[in-house]
């Protein structure tokens, strides 16, 4: 498997991964899948951030899966933290890819100073990405119960967060992420 940065050509891989998950799925409130140029609006409004959009190949050189950091909030007090999302194919769910994926977007935000990354984790019976979330040091911070309807139910939403780098035991270094 190999990891890099996503490109506008990757925009019809992602679009089809991210649209089952909006149909099939709980990770995401989206219900209409984003169209191809949505999804390429999207990699560059997270790539001109200078945050990591990537995409995992695997042997083959098909998308298994892609992961992105984005701002966390747009208030300036913000600026040093960034959420991720996470998604794999159906058929290489299990793998080790999502989790590939985000341990190399938690080292590109920390190389950029950011000091916490957040996961706000679609349905509290998502063991999946609870799991993948915890084995790499995120710890849950909270439920909002029922914050979505989606599926003929109500979903809840599971926060997780991890530090970067020193966290909060040092002020932060650098701009951070523009509001």
């Amino acid at each position: 498997m190999k990891i890099r940065a996503a490109s506008e050509a990757d925009a019809p891989a992602v679009a089809a991964i991210y649209g089952h998950h909006v149909l099939h799925g709980l990770g995401t409130f989206e219900e209409i899948p984003p169209s191809e140029a949505e999804i390429v609006n999207r990699i560059r409004g997270v790539l001109e951030k200078g945050l990591p959009y990537l995409v995992a190949e695997d042997d083959d050189g098909r998308i298994a899966g892609f992961a992105y950091a984005a701002p966390f909030r747009p208030r300036a007090a913000y600026r040093y933290t960034a959420e991720d999302s996470v998604y794999v194919r159906p058929d290489v769910i299990g793998r080790g890819v999502g989790k590939t994926l985000v341990a190399e977007v938690i080292r590109a935000c920390q190389a950029m100073g950011l000091r916490q990354l957040v996961a706000v984790i679609g349905d509290s019976g998502n063991a999946g990405s609870i799991g993948l979330h915890r084995s790499l040091g995120f710890e849950q911070t909270g439920v909002g119960r029922a914050f979505g309807y989606k599926h003929g139910r109500w979903v809840d939403i599971v926060w997780m967060q991890r530090a970067l780098g020193p966290g909060d035991r040092a002020p932060p270094e650098g701009e951070g992420l523009e509001p």
